[in-house]
């Protein structure tokens, strides 16, 4: 290794060691580049690199512009092994769920909602938008599609509140058996509703198809987690 790559792990290790002991606090602002070049006695650029690395393993996040920050420990940490609604999640962790239901509107799916729902393209279906909290706070925003078929005749969407996947149980009688899921990262100013919705621009998008027993379409759910504030781990074997 280089010079300047040994002098980018001495500082890289010694930030690691301040915020592991808390120094700066979580969601606090560290040094400068310059005050930090000056106190470790290094180029701005060997400072850089530095927090990138620190950046890449989740420790802080830069704001351009602004800064960079110790980022917060996660208000929620979940499994992806196990085939839970959000709601189960949020209180197998120790927190208090919470939803609010911002609409409920019966149409039409779009043809590239249908293709990959794998749904004839004249499917109707309730389309849900749900702020998730846990503890309070707003956590995730989701966008769920329901073929309306599944539902008894004369349902009102009004009817539909709380856990989905507690009311398919409940009211339908039915259990989500299993899911087909894609994970990525996002970044936009466009997710989500009310005045938060504004302060956010990175997430983790789940992106779910869940199915019954006999592999009928129930849910196909769009949910953007709001990064620092809900993670997922994955468990993985031979």
């Amino acid at each position: 290794m280089g010079s300047n790559g040994t002098l980018v792990s001495r500082v890289s290790e010694d930030l690691r060691s301040r915020l592991a002991a808390g120094d700066p606090p979580p969601g606090a602002r560290l040094p400068t580049e310059s005050e930090l070049s000056t106190e470790f006695r290094v180029s701005r650029p060997t400072v850089r690199a530095a927090l990138r690395e620190l950046e890449a393993l989740g420790l802080v996040r830069t704001q351009h512009g602004v800064g960079t920050f110790v980022t917060e420990p996660p208000a929620v940490r979940a499994g992806l092994e196990r085939l839970d609604s959000i709601t189960e999640s949020i209180r197998a962790t120790g927190h208090e769920p919470g939803m609010t239901y911002v609409s409920r509107i019966v149409r039409p799916v779009l043809p590239e909602e249908a293709a990959t729902m794998g749904v004839p393209g004249d499917t109707v279906a309730l389309e849900v938008r749900r702020t998730i909290l846990a503890d309070g706070e707003v956590v995730a925003y989701s966008y769920d599609l329901m073929p309306f078929d599944i539902f008894p005749p004369g349902f009102d969407p009004a009817e539909l509140e709380g856990s989905i996947f507690g009311f398919f149980r409940k009211r339908l009688g039915v259990t989500p058996d299993h899911a087909l899921g894609d994970v990525h990262a996002v970044t936009s100013n466009h997710v989500g509703w009310g005045s938060e919705a504004a302060t956010h621009n990175l997430f983790v998008l789940l992106v779910q198809r869940h199915y019954d027993k006999a592999d009928r379409l129930l849910l196909y759910s769009r949910t953007y987690f709001i990064e620092g504030r809900y993670s997922f781990t994955i468990v993985r074997h031979d």
